[in-house]
């Protein structure tokens, strides 16, 4: 049954807004009239106003409803109705009522109309790409398929949860670091650029030869003045041209590859991805999906594109009777932790509680290693800015300090 949202004026004259559901605008408007409402405005609800828009895609520049936390919040109430025994149409009819806003009551609200209308729940979020993953619909349909529809959202709430929480870890250990580097540029840029020139011209008249390191230091402030903004230009159409070139495939896999071949970053590229592979990977067997068809979406969550590619290649060995395991070690790309838990998980026929926690080490470890390359980052930062600093005021200081004794 479609979905209108509506604004009415009630008895006491105050304006009121919400969804009701109704075969068509007049029956939506009689409801309203039995609730002792004043229809002002009824409008289709989403994709069914024919808009090919939608809710969740008005305008290639609107945000999505659900962000990635929003999403896990959702998931996490919508597995609590359910595990509970509320029926999905009541337990939709709950989160559409207590929604934050209105494009997230309406979103729901056409959810809900979907199923009503006969539709299966995973049918139903697959008509909103945007908001949510394929990943995320094979998750809920392999739930229904199965009967255990509230399990499988626990596991998918605990998985988008776990993401996150990845995520926060690497961009809060990225983020000082990040900000010492942006100061420290903007520090040196202003001291070369502004300070230096005009120290230096007090010295200008002077027939003496200034010491080496305050000619190197009026060089390159003489080039940051006259050529700065051109350096700026290039590094802007340099960082285009980088962009343009790794949207290649053939590119962007190579420079994936080399990613991979460092000796910090990589690592932590490595075990990122490995952990977001397992757990999708974990998820997607544990709630019944074939192992073929798990293997084609994790892989797809993957974004080096090197390891995608191994991710594929084993595909292709499972599909011809190899084991996962044996399929996954023949990838060096892989960390060997994952093809280890995975052949104990084929032993002993838990192949998505081992694969599980080869993901939970594999973000523990992540974690520790980005914690530990932000503790050492730090102070090289800071002991690199002051190292800068004290040369340029040494280049500054240098020359007065010759004046003072040529004077005496």
């Amino acid at each position: 049954m479609p979905a209108f949202s509506f604004e009415a004026l009630d008895d006491q004259g105050l304006t009121r807004k919400g969804v009701v559901e109704a075969d068509t605008a007049k029956a939506a408007r009689g409801q309203l009239r039995a609730q002792a409402l004043v229809p002002l405005a009824v409008e289709l609800v989403g994709d069914q106003a024919g808009t090919g828009a939608g809710v969740t895609g008005r305008s290639l520049f609107t945000r999505p409803v659900f962000g990635a936390t929003a999403l896990a919040i959702w998931t996490r109430q919508l597995a609590g109705l359910v595990s509970s025994g509320l029926p999905l149409e009541r337990a939709l009819t709950a989160l559409s009522e207590e929604a934050d806003n209105e494009r997230q009551r309406h979103l729901v609200a056409v959810l809900r109309a979907e199923v009503n209308a006969g539709s299966t729940f995973a049918r139903a979020l697959q008509q909103h790409p945007r908001e949510f993953s394929d990943i995320y619909c094979a998750v809920i349909g392999a739930g229904e398929h199965s009967g255990k529809l509230g399990l499988v959202l626990e596991r998918l709430a605990d998985d988008l949860e776990e993401r996150q929480a990845l995520k926060a870890q690497l961009v809060g250990a990225a983020l000082y670091p990040a900000i010492v580097t942006l100061v420290a540029i903007a520090i040196v840029l202003f001291l070369v650029s502004y300070v230096v020139p005009q120290v230096a011209s007090v010295f200008a008249g002077s027939k003496r030869a200034l010491p080496f390191l305050t000619v190197a230091m009026l060089a390159i402030s003489g080039f940051v003045r006259n050529y700065g903004l051109w350096a700026f230009i290039a590094i802007v159409l340099g960082a285009i041209g980088a962009r343009w070139a790794l949207s290649m495939a053939v590119f962007r896999e190579k420079f994936d590859a080399a990613w991979l071949n460092l000796p910090l970053v990589g690592r932590l590229a490595r075990g990122y991805n490995a952990a977001r592979f397992a757990s999708t990977l974990a998820m997607l067997a544990g709630a019944g999906v074939p192992i073929l068809k798990a293997l084609q979406a994790a892989a797809e969550t993957l974004n080096n594109r090197a390891l995608r590619a191994d991710a594929l290649d084993a595909l292709v060995q499972v599909r011809e009777g190899a084991p996962l395991a044996s399929a996954l070690a023949q990838k060096k790309k892989f960390p060997s932790l994952l093809p280890m838990f995975a052949r104990l998980g084929e032993q002993t026929g838990q192949l998505p509680v081992m694969l599980q926690r080869a993901a939970t080490q594999l973000s523990t470890e992540v974690q520790r290693r980005a914690m530990q390359l932000a503790t050492i980052l730090e102070p090289l930062l800071i002991v690199a800015m002051g190292v800068v600093v004290m040369l340029i005021v040494l280049a500054v200081l240098l020359p007065i300090i010759q004046l003072n004794q040529f004077m005496k």
